[in-house]
């Protein structure tokens, strides 16, 4: 289990260091990721619909 919480560790350092260095990269990637999620729970509810 070490190795997956170095992974982890390693994933948050860079993101918050991507969110200290680039906070208009991050603020766009998080829009987009939103935008992604909003289609596809809008794709899930239209098809749960047709049913």
């Amino acid at each position: 289990m070490p190795v997956k919480k170095i992974v982890t560790w390693a994933v948050v350092v860079f993101l918050v260091y991507y969110l200290v260095t680039r906070p208009t990269g991050a603020a766009n990637a998080m829009h987009s990721l939103f935008t992604v999620l909003k289609s596809a729970g809008s794709s899930l509810a239209t098809f749960l619909n047709s049913l």
